[in-house]
């Protein structure tokens, strides 16, 4: 997820972006030693085909880049942090610093773009090729529902699976909800207000696939990998949003990347994808998509 950031943020995302390319490797699998990842990065990483759903999805972006309309903001991460109001409420935040957005703003700054989130979709539709055999669909999270758009692609691969989502601003997930019916999608559980980390744990008993793109701090993020992590499998897949955002983010990254459940991860810039397969060699990628 993109964001507003200062030249400070800029100028060291900037020099983030010019290592990776530097010491990345292409996307064709050149380098990956691990036959079943390989096969993973031939599967998800370089298919160019189109798939069902992704014009209407597309559409829907460019609706909310066009869309003026005015919401009422509320951000449980970077904004109440900096005004010491990470442990306060709602209420309180809105009462002194309260926030009105267009929703095209909202859209430029935190949609992500077109090739990741339809990466996402490819893993997905790979991972359910895999596990779908029983019958049963995939369990899904997102943390981070913004527009909803991400979530679409996440839960138009295949409707038998669920998608739980979360997102902090009321108004946000009203838009997303318009989304997901406009797109005829509804297998999407919304739950709304701040990341709740007891009742995640509770609402999640199985996963298969989640995106994490909430509250981009050092402890948040590792405490909401940690929760899911727990629910994990071996052939589940986690995928961090922004983890070259900033310092936090970055040491963020390293943890997760040295947790001792994780096998294998593969650091996109952008994104970062971890895996829990015994297959996979244990070793930390860098690729460009």
């Amino acid at each position: 997820m993109q964001r507003n950031m200062d030249f400070k943020t800029l100028l060291y995302r900037a020099k983030s972006w010019l290592r990776h390319q530097l010491t990345a490797w292409n996307t064709g699998g050149e380098g990956v030693h691990s036959p079943y990842l390989f096969e993973w990065v031939r599967m998800v990483m370089t298919d160019k085909n189109e798939y069902y759903k992704w014009e209407e999805i597309e559409m829907r972006r460019q609706a909310m880049l066009q869309d003026r309309r005015e919401l009422e903001f509320v951000d449980y991460g970077s904004a109440m942090k900096s005004h010491g109001l990470e442990n306060g409420s709602e209420a309180a935040y809105r009462l002194e610093f309260r926030d009105i957005r267009r929703v095209c703003d909202i859209a430029r700054g935190s949609l992500a773009k077109r090739e990741y989130a339809q990466m996402l979709y490819r893993l997905v539709n790979w991972l359910g090729h895999q596990l779908r055999e029983d019958g049963r669909g995939l369990e899904i999270v997102e943390l981070g529902t913004s527009l909803g758009i991400t979530t679409a692609y996440l839960a138009a691969a295949d409707k038998r699976d669920r998608v739980k989502t979360y997102e902090g601003c009321a108004a946000v997930a009203s838009v997303a909800q318009e989304n997901w019916q406009n797109l005829g999608l509804d297998n999407i559980l919304c739950y709304v207000g701040e990341i709740d980390i007891e009742k995640l744990k509770k609402d999640v008993a199985i996963l298969d696939v989640a995106f994490i793109d909430a509250n981009h701090t050092y402890a948040n993020t590792l405490e909401y990998f940690s929760v899911l992590a727990d629910k994990a499998h071996e052939k589940s897949i986690i995928v961090v949003d922004d983890i070259h955002y900033n310092k936090d983010m970055e040491h963020a990254w390293r943890k997760v990347c040295e947790d001792e459940r994780v096998t294998s991860t593969i650091d996109l810039y952008q994104m970062g994808l971890v895996f829990f397969d015994k297959h996979y060699w244990n070793r930390n990628y860098k690729m460009r998509l």
